[in-house]
C-alpha cells in the first residue's frame, strides 16, 4: 500500500473485474481542481474515467472497454480525446456544448473516429498539426495516422538504421511543447530485434532523445516512460526504480519513490498524477532495482498517486485491486468534473446523436 500514512474511504466501487478504494478526501481536491482524470489499463483493456457523481458528493467511475488501451492524450479545444489502442487509434468526440447538462454530467465522450495502425504496440499519443502523432513501438518511429495506410512514418532514433518492425529500443514515450514533438523516452539504444530486452540495457540503457535534434539529452536510466514538458521542466518516470522526478539538464533529478511500475504522467498545477503498475512476472520486468526497493515501500499496488511537485508528498491516491494490475496513461479533463464516457454496448451510444451545420449538395 502507498507510503505517508494515506487514509482510505470505504470501497468505492466493485465491479465484476474490480475494487477501486480512494484516500479520504480525494473528492474534495478534484473538486477544488475543478478536474476529472482519465486512465488506461493497458493489459485489461479497459479506459476509466474518475470524477464526481451527478450530485457533486461522491465518486464516480466509468469502465469502458477498449482492447489493449494505452496512450491518452486530449485537445481542449475541440474535445476530442485520443486513445491507442491493440490495432487501432480511436478519437472520442465530446458532444455536449459550453454550459449543457445531459443527466448530470458536464461532458459526454462518444467513440466517434477510428483509424487502423494494425498491431503496432501504439504508446503515448499526443495532437500534431491537428492530427495524431503516436509511438509507433513496433516500427521504432514516431508516425501518424493515415486515411489509405496503416501509418505515416515521421521520425526515428538515429541509431535505428531502418524501418522494421522488430521493437529494437522500445521506444514509449513522448513529450510535446508548444504543440510540437519535444523529447521521447527509450528503454535503450539497441538496433537489434528486441535488444532492449537484455538485463543491462533495462537496468540502465535507458535515455531520453531530443526530436529535433536526434541528440540524447539523458541516458543511464532504468526503463523510463512518460516523458512531460511542464513548467519548463522535463519531467518522467524512471520505471525501473520506481522514481518520479525531473531532468537538471541532463541529470535525472528525483521527487518521489512510488511501490510499483511507474507509467502515466499528467499535471494539475503543484501536483503530478502518476500511475503505477504492479510489475509483471515476465523476464522483461525481472532484475530491476524495483524488485528490493518495494518491501520497504508496502509492497506493490496497482493505481494512481497524486504528489506534492515540490515537497515529494503523496497526498492522495487511487488503488485498484482485482484483475486490473498494470496501468499505462492517466490525462485530466479540465473543467469537467462528472464526465460521461459512452461505450459501444451502451444504450447511450444508440441514442446519442448530434448533427453537424447544414451543407449543400
Amino acid at each position: 500500500m502507498p507510503n505517508n500514512n494515506t487514509e482510505y474511504n470505504s470501497i468505492v466501487i466493485q465491479s465484476k473485474h474490480f475494487v477501486l478504494k480512494a484516500s479520504f478526501g480525494i473528492e474534495n481536491w478534484l473538486r477544488s481542481h475543478d478536474v476529472s482524470l482519465a486512465f488506461s489499463t493497458y493489459q485489461s483493456g479497459k479506459l476509466l474515467f474518475v470524477g464526481l457523481d451527478s450530485k457533486q458528493q461522491s465518486l464516480s467511475v466509468y469502465e469502458r472497454n477498449f482492447a489493449r488501451c494505452m496512450g491518452l492524450c486530449l485537445n481542449e479545444e475541440k474535445n476530442r480525446l485520443l486513445t491507442t489502442t491493440l490495432y487501432q487509434i480511436w478519437q472520442l468526440n465530446n458532444v455536449t456544448s459550453p454550459g449543457e447538462n445531459y443527466k448530470g454530467h458536464d461532458k459526454v465522450y462518444v467513440p466517434q473516429l477510428a483509424f487502423t495502425t494494425g498491431k503496432v504496440s501504439g504508446h503515448d499519443i499526443a495532437w500534431y498539426n491537428n492530427r495524431p502523432l503516436f509511438v509507433n513501438t513496433l516500427f521504432n518511429c514516431l508516425a501518424t495516422t493515415s486515411n489509405t495506410h496503416s501509418f505515416i512514418p515521421l521520425w526515428k532514433p538515429e541509431f535505428i538504421s531502418e524501418l522494421v518492425p522488430e521493437d529494437r529500443c522500445h521506444l514509449n514515450g513522448l513529450a510535446m511543447r508548444d504543440g510540437k514533438p519535444y523529447v521521447v523516452t527509450s528503454i535503450s539504444r539497441s538496433n537489434s530485434r528486441g535488444g532492449w530486452r537484455k538485463k543491462e540495457n533495462r537496468q540502465n540503457g535507458g535515455v531520453v532523445i531530443d526530436v529535433a535534434s536526434n541528440e540524447i539529452v539523458a541516458q543511464g536510466l532504468s526503463m523510463p516512460h512518460s516523458p512531460r514538458f511542464y513548467k519548463g521542466k522535463i519531467w518522467l518516470l524512471n520505471s525501473g526504480k520506481g522514481e518520479f522526478g525531473y531532468l537538471n539538464k541532463s541529470e535525472f533529478i528525483q521527487v518521489a519513490k512510488c511501490p510499483g511500475y511507474l507509467r502515466g504522467l499528467t499535471f494539475v498545477d503543484n501536483y503530478a498524477i502518476v500511475g503505477l503498475s504492479r510489475p509483471r512476472g515476465s523476464t522483461a520486468f525481472q532484475d530491476l532495482v524495483l524488485d528490493d526497493l518495494l518491501p520497504s515501500l508496502g509492497g506493490e499496488c496497482c493505481g494512481l498517486q497524486v504528489i506534492d511537485t515540490q515537497s515529494g508528498e503523496i497526498v492522495h491516491s487511487l488503488i485498484i485491486e482485482g484483475v486490473v494490475k498494470e496501468l499505462y496513461d492517466v490525462i485530466t479533463i479540465p473543467g469537467s468534473i462528472c464526465p460521461l464516457l459512452v461505450g459501444f454496448e451502451s444504450d447511450e451510444i444508440e441514442r446519442m446523436i448530434t448533427i453537424g451545420p447544414a451543407a449543400t449538395l
